[in-house]
């Protein structure tokens, strides 16, 4: 038996998005889908209860965070990650690969692995795409990633290359280390840069080892929009049809719609939350910085056009009292708002791929959000 299936239910005939669901050990989630992202086992300021409220269907949790604080073998014992966190839907856990290479500046890769310093308390600390699969199959989600070298961007042709083939011979190894491939789908992660020639050959490579799934890393790491967009253009051709495919730390509204356009199934980012903590908020027209001054009278709701909780009980005055006072309720309040908004996007991209009208439905609402206007402002 496979952890992990997708299902094709239907292709947009206007746009070539793809509509379908994956079927996990916790239950099927649809896709396109965006998935919050619970980095030490909770969304910050959420609980697991307001996720399902404003219809969550896979969260995310980090392998390097949960690592250092609880310990993997304390979520072992508690019986895993599901239950730790008190989550009974589907879980995806990252490899802790982008952390290793973006927290430590000192850091040094070898074949074995990659030397660092936690982030913490600077004690030093070594990670192998071993030590990721045992740390993922202790935690228990339902789909893992497979341990990867997160190149900078840019980086030269030469450096990727040994990039790509570094990160290929880790996926071997990640996969002979898995010791629960019957319960827990594991993710293959393809690298590559903006150079087709190597998201090719790094795509090819993957595909060869069958994973149930694969990730597109790489992007979203300071590259333009329009970079972002060409890499899927050429690299989602040369993943199979019938797995997920998974564009990796990608959140703001026009870059999910984008990317839903060019293939991608699964988006996660922390882009929700940690805006809403700045008091920063995604709505119907574009993007609305509560804590500014000229909100301080407005009795109005921080969306018209939104019917979550937030926006039908409070007002943007009321908001950015808390936020500029430092309130949790605050955050709590722009931080829901911003999860279900993005949530809601993604049920609206569905049901336009179900009609086949995904291009006028990203017409309508860039012209809406002001996407379309000069000097736009995005996230």
């Amino acid at each position: 038996m496979v952890a992990i299936r997708y299902e094709h239910i239907k292709t947009c005939r206007q746009s070539g998005a793809r509509l379908g669901k994956v079927h996990t050990p916790h239950g099927t989630f649809e896709t396109p889908i965006f998935m919050p992202v619970g980095t030490l086992a909770t969304v910050k300021t959420m609980s697991p209860e307001e996720l399902k409220e404003i219809g969550s269907q896979i969260i995310l949790s980090n392998t390097y965070h949960l690592w250092l604080r609880p310990g993997h073998e304390i979520v072992k014992e508690a019986g895993g990650l599901h239950k730790f966190m008190n989550w009974d839907r589907p879980i995806l856990t990252d490899s802790g690969g982008f952390q290793v290479f973006s927290l430590s500046a000192l850091r040094k890769i070898e074949e074995e692995g990659v030397n660092f310093r936690n982030h913490l308390n600077g004690e030093k600390l070594f990670l192998s795409p071993e030590g990721a699969m045992e740390i993922q199959n202790a935690l228990g989600s339902d789909i893992m990633m497979a341990f990867d070298e997160c190149p900078p961007y840019p980086a030269t042709h030469e450096y990727m290359l040994k990039s790509v083939e570094r990160t290929s011979r880790w996926a071997e190894r990640c996969l002979e280390g898995h010791k629960r491939p019957e319960a827990q789908g594991l993710f293959g992660i393809v690298q590559g840069g903006e150079y087709e020639d190597l998201r090719k050959l790094s795509a090819q490579d993957l595909v060869s080892l069958d994973f149930p799934g694969y990730a597109i890393g790489g992007l979203s790491v300071g590259e333009p929009k329009d970079v972002m967009n060409r890499v899927l253009e050429f690299t989602t051709p040369h993943l199979p049809f019938d797995k997920p495919r998974y564009l990796m730390g990608v959140g703001s509204p026009d870059a999910l719609i984008d990317g839903a356009i060019r293939g991608i199934d699964m988006f996660d980012c922390v882009l929700p939350t940690r805006i809403g903590r700045n008091g920063t908020c995604m709505t119907s027209t574009g993007r609305l910085v509560v804590r500014n001054a000229k909100y301080a009278r407005d009795f109005t709701p921080l969306d018209e056009n939104c019917d979550c909780h937030v926006c039908k009980n409070y007002t943007r005055a009321y908001i950015r009292h808390l936020v500029k006072c430092d309130e949790t309720f605050g955050f709590r309040l722009t931080s829901y708002h911003n999860l279900y908004f993005l949530l809601n996007l993604m049920e609206k991209v569905r049901e336009a791929i179900r009609e086949d009208r995904l291009l006028d439905f990203k017409e309508e609402f860039f012209e809406m959000y002001g996407f379309n206007k000069p000097n736009a402002k995005n996230f």
